[in-house]
């Protein structure tokens, strides 16, 4: 008989449907450690893949500024080259960050299942604020790190080969740099409870985040939010707005710039 874990003892009240005759025919057993790496493995990877493409499209096909393709810095095929280099980054990023879900769902993070197993009252609002300003922290000091002299050429460098970012620049980077920028993300329900469908809804918005704030349509020109003006910047200048999303570190460390005018656009023109 299959063991049950503690992750699976609530299945049936997220899915009351009786398993076919299949979910336990194959050999490896659903609580095989092998068996879950590989199916978070290639979930990860398609899901992340499908998010990357099919977000970055539509963006670009509705918000992006296409005359930036006329920039002087857009390099030559550059969107050609941004989604080959995402491609390659995300099945990397898949296996290194498959030991973290593990642990999660062996029961080794701090995520519940249910609105009514929070902590104390109204916890289940505080943690979305909580998550971002952890987040937004811990990416700002691991962004800047990634930007030391000896640390850049290794890392960093590849990413900021878009001086003039689309949308499918958005996870064309080192996948190693991918992955230190996503831990964050998962040392949070380590040390923070965190409702699981929270998870995978805040686990999205990250992606699509991530994918917005390199469109480079600058629809706000928000003082405290890190959105794509603020990104856009720190690709043509480099040393400025590390946060991912909001301004607050980067004003507490001395590194926000605001664009001027039409700074954007005709840099370099």
């Amino acid at each position: 008989m299959e063991t049950q874990f503690p992750y699976n003892q609530h299945i049936s009240l997220y899915y009351p449907l009786q398993a076919s005759q299949y979910a336990n025919a194959s050999r490896w057993k659903r609580d095989h450690l092998p068996r879950q790496a590989l199916s978070l493995f290639f979930t990860m990877w398609i899901f992340g893949v499908l998010m990357y493409l099919i977000g970055s499209t539509i963006l670009y096909h509705t918000v992006f500024d296409k005359s930036l393709m006329k920039h002087p810095r857009i390099l030559h095929q550059q969107i050609r080259q941004e989604i080959k280099q995402g491609l390659f980054a995300m099945p990397v990023m898949s296996i290194l960050t498959v030991p973290f879900f593990l642990l999660e769902i062996r029961g080794w993070s701090k995520l519940y299942d249910f609105a009514n197993q929070e902590p104390f009252p109204g916890y289940s609002y505080l943690q979305y604020p909580l998550f971002i300003f952890f987040t937004d922290t811990g990416i700002y000091w691991i962004h800047r790190w990634e930007h030391h002299p000896s640390v850049y050429r290794f890392l960093h460098k590849k990413h900021h080969k878009w001086v003039v970012p689309t949308p499918y620049a958005s996870y064309a980077f080192n996948p190693f740099d991918g992955w230190a920028q996503s831990l964050p993300y998962h040392i949070f329900p380590m040390l923070f409870p965190l409702q699981k469908c929270a998870y995978l809804g805040l686990f999205v918005f990250v992606t699509m985040w991530t994918l917005a704030i390199h469109d480079a349509e600058c629809l706000s020109r928000s003082a405290v939010i890190n959105g794509p003006e603020c990104h856009t910047l720190h690709h043509l200048y480099f040393n400025y707005n590390y946060g991912q999303f909001t301004t607050f570190w980067d004003r507490l460390g001395g590194t926000y710039r605001k664009a001027k005018g039409d700074e954007l656009k005709h840099k370099n023109e």
